[in-house]
């Protein structure tokens, strides 16, 4: 009687190599701009199925106009000049405008880590910093309304612009490019705290002392000497003095080449931490 052996095939045969995805490896800025876009798209449909999301944007500058304007304007400006203190203190809003915004931005970013969105994005074969990119332009979008709602209050309690159309958009641009800048510190800090309410309490101690310890409510010659030391080299002064000369048209001095140095350097910095700290955050 025979037997008859059947031989398995061997299972040792080396597994071929797994090709990289689509897309894996360097991206090109081509890549990088339509990842860009895609996710700014993505951000905006969040915004437009959640509108209460942009109560701060819509309400933050009309209560804070008519607040400085008939609590303090008369204080300052003398009883009855409002109309004078309307034209100080709206261009330094625009300057306070682009700090509370960037605020949110640290603790949306804190969030979606908390919600797993950033993991998602981070599977994906995109370049980290476009996710980043992406939040900062459509904080630029939310600042752009903001900064619209201020000017129209402004105007209709007697704001004028005693430069040009120019020139005032010359000013939008610059509390823009700073904005953008001070979106890589409170980015960074979404990144580093554990939770949103600690970005948040973090960001009001750095946000106080800079904003009323700065030329945007009152000239600083009001100040104590101490104080106008730390108001002459506060960045948010600087912006409110080049903003407040763009549209009034009174003298810039160096007010708008140091407000474009500051935000240059702030960037520098933080830009490449935060791009860094996203990718390396468990």
């Amino acid at each position: 009687m025979s037997t008859v052996t059947t031989t398995k095939p061997s299972t040792t045969a080396a597994a071929p190599a797994a090709s990289p995805l689509p897309g894996e490896g360097r991206i090109g800025l081509r890549g990088n701009m339509r990842h860009i876009g895609a996710l700014v798209r993505r951000n905006a449909l969040q915004i437009k199925q959640d509108p209460e999301s942009m109560f701060d944007v819509v309400f933050m500058p009309i209560i804070f106009t008519l607040l400085f304007v008939f609590v303090f304007g008369g204080a300052i400006s003398g009883k009855g000049n409002n109309g004078e203190y309307v034209n100080y203190v709206v261009p330094g809003l625009m300057a306070m405008m682009g700090m509370n915004i960037a605020m949110g931005v640290g603790t949306g970013v804190n969030d979606d880590f908390k919600k797993g969105v950033m993991d998602r994005f981070r599977s994906m074969p995109i370049a980290r910093s476009s996710v980043l990119i992406a939040k900062i332009v459509v904080e630029l979008g939310r600042m752009m309304v903001a900064i619209t709602i201020l000017l129209t209050v402004g105007f209709i309690l007697g704001l004028s612009i005693k430069s040009s159309v120019l020139d005032l958009f010359l000013a939008i641009g610059l509390s823009a490019v700073f904005g953008a800048s001070l979106m890589w510190i409170f980015i960074l800090l979404g990144l580093t705290l554990k939770t949103a309410q600690a970005v948040q309490g973090m960001a009001m101690i750095v946000l106080m002392p800079l904003q009323f310890g700065s030329s945007i409510f009152a000239p600083p010659t009001t100040m104590p000497g101490w104080l106008q030391s730390f108001t002459d080299v506060n960045p948010l002064s600087n912006l409110a003095d080049a903003a407040r000369g763009l549209i009034n048209g009174t003298p810039l001095g160096n007010s708008v080449w140091i407000t474009l140095a500051w935000s240059v350097a702030i960037t520098a910095v933080t830009m490449p931490i935060a791009v860094r700290k996203f990718r390396q955050k468990t």
